[in-house]
């Protein structure tokens, strides 16, 4: 039999289209007495016994339960709103309200962009901790937007924390910023930032001119003062937020990920019916990533906008390296990974790097083409690229030809419907079991037909083999020599045009495993 060394595992499925090809299949499993596959696994398994097994063999071999979730109503957690004129240290009092470092800082002005939630807990009280942009009375542009969305955190808000550098003092900002707040009616703490030290607590007492009560003297980066602001705050804090929403311990956690300025903010922001994100032509204007309950296609989701991974992380400074870092982040606590990409544009090196991103993370993944509908213009360039597009996806993107793709416009809400049925594809064989007797079946028609070749004259053979773990699919096989790594492949194609596994990776693993000496 030919060589797989230098072959693809769809090379080698195309040459074994014969017998047991996917229709084959799927009459003999349709057919199948699951009692009876089920009698014949165990006698396979019991097999093992003669082969030399270690601990985590009987382990696994012991059985797996899949997990539901269960969706959870929670009571609303009160919420506490950071705010202040930009560049006042909002963002580190944030991490040290934390104790970690989670929101990006930077000595530059307008790094935070997004009203950001975070969770936190202080004298074992939970309680939600929002991080905004900085405010100024008169922006334009981008500016305007982060402005704006620091009032909305203010209006949803029970208590706020209004930030100012008390090195600085008061500016005309501040003032701005004191009028705003007095037509709350809610709890302000006024903390008088970067007083790193008692000499400097002076500087705190002339902000008892802005008429907001007693400023309270921290220093967010040396954590100086933080515990005593936090003590008082706790004592105007509610039990249940009278502005939050009641929390979902069970929506799906989507995460939306792609190249800077490709539409993943306008995508979240159409989802959620509200400028939730800071939208603009600049190119990374989302820094931390932004989650958001969201009600789509009559379910909800927890949707989380991240920042665009750019070309080379590690050649990035500053905001851009961190924004990075929690986008990796924010992937590993999602469950399946929306890939937005802009049609008008060719498929790049850089979009084919973040969704290498998500199948080594193991997510579902789905494929968004955004902007489709400038592809309607009747612009020469346009009905160009719309007839390499096509091109491009049969040939860069042939390994992902599993993944759900849709078409949509961002800006306008076409076709955003079609977004859920393909989450729910995706994220239904993301959790998708088969059957040990129906899996040992499967193999057993598969290697019938096609048997693995030969390789110095031996021929390995697959003794067993067991659905490890779902989300994703891992399958583990015991076998007695190492399989060569386009029969694998083989064999999870086969996997998939029977059991489907439609919007996400299958992963295979072996153990190879030598007779006990008698």
């Amino acid at each position: 039999m030919a060589d797989l060394g230098s072959r693809t595992g769809d090379e080698f499925a195309d040459e074994y289209d014969g017998g047991a090809g996917p229709d084959h299949l799927r009459d003999a499993l349709a057919n199948l007495d699951e009692e009876l596959a089920d009698q014949r696994a165990a006698a396979l398994r019991a097999s093992l016994s003669d082969y030399e097994l270690d601990d985590e063999d009987d382990e696994l071999l012991a059985g797996f339960t899949a997990g539901g979730e269960v969706v959870q109503t929670l009571p609303a957690l009160p919420v506490v709103a950071i705010v202040g004129r930009p560049n006042v240290g909002k963002s580190a009092l944030v991490n040290r309200i934390l104790g970690r470092r989670e929101a990006v800082v930077e000595d530059t002005p307008g790094v935070t962009r997004d009203r950001v939630t975070y969770k936190a807990e202080w004298l074992d009280r939970a309680f939600t901790l929002v991080d905004t942009g900085g405010w100024e009375p008169d922006a334009r542009g981008i500016d305007r937007s982060v402005a704006a969305q620091a009032e909305v955190a203010i209006d949803l808000s029970d208590v706020v924390l209004f930030v100012v550098d008390a090195m600085v003092g008061a500016t005309a900002t501040d003032e701005a910023v004191v009028r705003l707040l007095r037509g709350t009616r809610k709890p302000v703490f006024l903390v008088a930032n970067k007083i790193d030290d008692a000499r400097q607590e002076p500087e705190a007492a002339a902000l008892w001119n802005l008429g907001l009560g007693e400023p309270h003297p921290v220093s967010a980066i040396h954590g100086r003062g933080v515990a005593d602001l936090l003590d008082e705050v706790m004592k105007a804090l509610p039990e249940v937020s009278a502005v939050a929403k009641a929390e979902l311990g069970g929506p799906r956690r989507v995460a939306i990920l792609g190249r800077p300025n490709v539409g993943k903010s306008s995508l979240l922001n159409k989802a959620a019916g509200e400028e939730r994100v800071v939208v603009n032509e600049l190119a990374g204007t989302t820094r931390d990533p932004v989650d958001e309950i969201v009600e789509l296609g009559g379910k909800l989701w927890r949707f989380v906008d991240t920042a665009g991974i750019r070309r080379r992380v590690h050649l990035q400074q500053g905001a851009d390296f961190y924004a990075s870092l929690r986008t990796s982040a924010a992937l590993e606590k999602a469950e399946v990974a929306v890939v937005v990409l802009d049609v008008s544009q060719s498929i790049s090196v850089q979009d084919l790097n973040i969704i290498d991103l998500v199948l080594e993370s193991g997510r579902a993944l789905v494929l968004a083409f955004n902007k489709w509908d400038r592809l309607n213009d009747p612009d020469l360039e346009n009905a160009d690229r719309r007839r390499y597009l096509e091109r491009e996806i049969e040939q860069d993107l042939a390994h992902v030809q599993w993944a759900p793709r849709v078409n949509i416009s961002a800006r306008t809400g076409r076709h955003l419907d079609k977004l859920v049925p393909a989450l729910e594809t995706a994220l239904a064989s993301w959790d998708q079991r088969i059957s040990t007797g129906k899996f040992n079946a499967f193999l057993a028609e598969l290697v019938a037909e096609h048997p693995h070749p030969l390789r110095g004259g031996k021929q390995p053979r697959i003794l067993f083999g067991t659905q490890a773990a779902s989300r994703p699919p891992t399958f583990v096989l015991f076998t007695t020599g190492f399989l060569d790594p386009g029969y694998r492949r083989f064999i999870q194609r086969r996997l998939r045009e029977v059991f489907g596994f439609e919007g996400t990776p299958i992963i295979t693993n072996m153990r190879v495993r030598e007779r006990r000496h008698r």
